[in-house]
C-alpha cells in the first residue's frame, strides 16, 4: 500500500488546527511542527467544551455528576440532597447538613492516549475522503476512546497502581478507584473501631453486600429465583428507609443478570404475567427503571442515583499533545489531567459484589442469548439503542 506523506501532513495539520483551536489556545502560539502539534494547555472555559464533547460519545457519560474541582483531595459535595430538608425546631430555625463526614475525594494523574496507525490513516486518505471528514473522523475516534474509559474505570477501577498494566487489568482495575470500589472503601471506614465517631454513621448498614464468594444461586431453583426479587432485596437491605422511595433512585444491571431473566421469562411466556413482565424488562425491574450501563460487570446489580456517581477533573490541569511518534508508527492524540470519582452521598448507593451470584443453567442461558441474537444490551426508554456505544 503506497503511504502519501504529504496528503497525511495535510490533513494532521487540519486537525491539529481544530483541536488547538477548540482548545482556547492561540494559533500563533500552538507548538506546531512537521508531526503535528505539541502538548498545549486547555482554557478555562474551554475544559468545560471538552467535558461536553466527551459526553456526546457516551449516552452513560451525561446521565452522572461530571465537574471540576479545585483540590487534589477534598471533602465531596453531595449534589442529590436526599433526605428530608423540611421540619421545625423548637425555638430557632429548622435545618440540616447536606454532607457526609468522612466522604473525601482523591484524585490521581490520568493519561488518556489513543494512537491511529499510519496504515489506517493510509486507508482513510486513499478513500477518497475530504478535510472536513478526515477532521471528524479522527476527532470522533478520540473522544469516543476517552469517553468510554472514563464509564469503563467508574465501574471497574479497584485502586490506583503507581504503574498500571492494562493487560493484567483491562478495565482499567488500576487506574484509579471507581464507584462500587469507593462505596467498599467506605464500608471500611465504619467498620474499622480506629474511625473517629464524628466520621460515622448512626446505624451504619453495609453498602455492599458480600455474604461469600457464589454463595446466592440465581434462578428458579435457586435461592432467589427471579431478579425482581434480587433487586428488591438490594434496595431494602442496603438503601436506608428513608431514602428508599426517592424517585431518582434507579437500578444499574449487568448484562448476565439481564440475559438471565430474559431467559426465565421467555421459558414461561405462555403465562400471562411471564409475558407482561418480559415486554417491561428493558424499562424496569422491581417498579425501578433499569440501566444496562456499558462496561458494567455482568452480574453486578446496584441500586442508586445517577447524579450520586460523581466524575471529577482538577481545574486547570489538563493537557492535550497530538503529534506523530516514529517509533510507534502512528498518529497520536493524548489528554493528561488529574481526575478520580467520588460518591456525593454513599448511604445511596447499594449493591453485591460481582463474585456473589451463581446463575442456575448459565450455560443454557448463554446459548440462548447466541442463538436468539440478544446481546443483552439496552437501558429502558429512550436510550435503550445507544447501548452499543
Amino acid at each position: 500500500m503506497s503511504f502519501n506523506q504529504n496528503r497525511l501532513n495535510q490533513l494532521i495539520q487540519a486537525y491539529a488546527r481544530r483541536i488547538g483551536g477548540a482548545s482556547g489556545a492561540d494559533e500563533q502560539s500552538l507548538p506546531y511542527h512537521s508531526r503535528g502539534i505539541g502538548q498545549f494547555s486547555i482554557s478555562p472555559p474551554q475544559e468545560t467544551a471538552l467535558r461536553l464533547a466527551l459526553m456526546d460519545k457516551n449516552w452513560f457519560l451525561p446521565l452522572l455528576t461530571n465537574k471540576e474541582v479545585s483540590q487534589i483531595r477534598g471533602q465531596v459535595v453531595d449534589v442529590g440532597n436526599p433526605g428530608l430538608f423540611t421540619g421545625r425546631a423548637d425555638g430557632k430555625r429548622f435545618t440540616k447538613n447536606i454532607g457526609v463526614s468522612g466522604n473525601n475525594y482523591d484524585l490521581v494523574a490520568m493519561d488518556s492516549c489513543a494512537r491511529m496507525p499510519w496504515d489506517m490513516l493510509a486507508d482513510w486518505i486513499h478513500s477518497g475522503t475530504t478535510e472536513d471528514e478526515f477532521v471528524n473522523t479522527v476527532a470522533e475516534f478520540i473522544l469516543r476512546s476517552f469517553s468510554n474509559d472514563i464509564v469503563r474505570v467508574g465501574f471497574n477501577g479497584t485502586h490506583a497502581a503507581k504503574v498500571t498494566d492494562s493487560e493484567k487489568y483491562p478495565n482499567g482495575e488500576d487506574v484509579a478507584p471507581g464507584w462500587h470500589q469507593i462505596a467498599k472503601n467506605f464500608d471500611a471506614l465504619h467498620e474499622d473501631d480506629s474511625t473517629p465517631e464524628e466520621d460515622r454513621i448512626p446505624g451504619f448498614t453495609p453498602r455492599v453486600l458480600n455474604p461469600g464468594e457464589g454463595s446466592i444461586v440465581l434462578g428458579p431453583n435457586g435461592d432467589i429465583k427471579t431478579l425482581d426479587a434480587l433487586a428488591s432485596w438490594v434496595i431494602s437491605t442496603t438503601i436506608p428507609a428513608q431514602f428508599q422511595n426517592e424517585p431518582d433512585v434507579v437500578l444499574l444491571v449487568g448484562h448476565e443478570l439481564v440475559a438471565a431473566e430474559q431467559f426465565r421469562l421467555f421459558q414461561e411466556a405462555g403465562k400471562p404475567t411471564e409475558n407482561i413482565a418480559a415486554q417491561m424488562l428493558a424499562n424496569t425491574v422491581a417498579g425501578r427503571r433499569v440501566h444496562v450501563a456499558p462496561f458494567l460487570p455482568g452480574k453486578r446489580i446496584a441500586a442508586t442515583t445517577l447524579k450520586n456517581l460523581q466524575v471529577l477533573t482538577q481545574r486547570g490541569t489538563q493537557q492535550r499533545r497530538a503529534e506523530h511518534v516514529q517509533d510507534r508508527m502512528g498518529y497520536e492524540n493524548a489528554w493528561w489531567r488529574m481526575s478520580g470519582f467520588a460518591l456525593g452521598h454513599p448511604m445511596m448507593y447499594g449493591a453485591i459484589d460481582d463474585d456473589v451470584i451463581v446463575i442456575e443453567e448459565e450455560e443454557a442461558i448463554k446459548d440462548f442469548g447466541n442463538n436468539s441474537g440478544d446481546n443483552g444490551g439496552g437501558n429502558g426508554g429512550e436510550e435503550l439503542d445507544q447501548t452499543q456505544v
